[in-house]
């Protein structure tokens, strides 16, 4: 009897390391969240960050409101760049982040989509015949209540006089990728998206732009979370917000918002 509680008890130490494992190897990485939207852009600048410094970082994307609860619940990470200022708020309004890092980090716009081969034409303007032209399909959106893409579309339909005509019609995706995805593969004849992520699919075509004040400014503030302490941490900030890293968000069709006067390498 001795035997099997002895067996029993190394059994359930070797689960709970296994089990510990993957928690305490990202709490000893650098981990930053970030909004889907930036994949492309910040996958090329934690490439050249660990060609230049040999030093590695570990990016999750997701909605940025998926992101803020995350970290309110507790998740080990050292950044987050939001899509919009709500969700940083959010986590500010919680002393979740360190407010004397936050800064504004890049701009966007949100623009109409199709499958490339469509030949649907439309000028977004005032009663636009958004509507008619989904010709019975779906309008692929972010989640029009919480995520930036989405909530940033909405507004703008509304702001156009054309929400309540397609508020039926919009098929809801987790996030601004998932949204691109649906029009992409064809499953959405039109969809709403950032324009960066629109420029990273040779699939889809942006019929035209949504004007800037038919929508909230689109801004991506960043800052170190409230538990940051990875040593690293402040460098990669200080990379992101450098001249080493603006030529890639420029690249990929980002504003650059607060460039620094030098490399952060350090």
């Amino acid at each position: 009897m001795n035997l099997v509680r002895t067996f029993r008890s190394l059994a359930l130490v070797a689960l709970v390391t296994l089990l510990a494992a993957p928690v305490q190897a990202m709490a000893a990485d650098l981990v930053v969240f970030a909004a889907a939207s930036l994949k492309n852009a910040l996958d090329d600048i934690a490439a050249q960050w660990q060609r230049e410094t040999g030093k590695t970082v570990r990016i999750s994307y997701a909605a940025s409101s998926a992101l803020a609860r995350q970290i309110e619940i507790g998740a080990p990470t050292q950044l987050f760049i939001s899509a919009d200022l709500e969700w940083m708020d959010y986590l500010a309004r919680r002393d979740l982040v360190k407010p004397d890092t936050r800064a504004n980090l890049l701009g966007n716009r949100i623009v109409l989509i199709a499958p490339k081969e469509s030949n649907i034409a439309l000028s977004i303007a005032p009663g636009f015949p958004l509507a008619s032209a989904l010709a019975g399909g779906r309008l692929a959106m972010a989640n029009t209540d919480a995520v930036p893409a989405g909530t940033y579309g909405k507004a703008a339909l509304r702001k156009l006089g054309v929400w309540d005509q397609v508020e039926a019609r919009v098929a809801q995706a987790e996030n601004v990728r998932a949204a691109l995805v649906l029009a992409s593969r064809g499953e959405a004849p039109l969809g709403i998206v950032y324009q960066t992520d629109a420029a990273a699919d040779a699939n889809v075509r942006i019929i035209d732009t949504f004007p800037e004040d038919t929508h909230p400014p689109i801004v991506y503030p960043v800052a170190l979370t409230a538990a940051a302490s990875h040593p690293d941490a402040a460098s990669f900030l200080a990379y992101l917000r450098s001249l080493a890293a603006r030529p890639i968000f420029e690249k990929r069709g980002f504003t650059v918002l607060s460039p620094s006067p030098r490399r952060g390498t350090s």
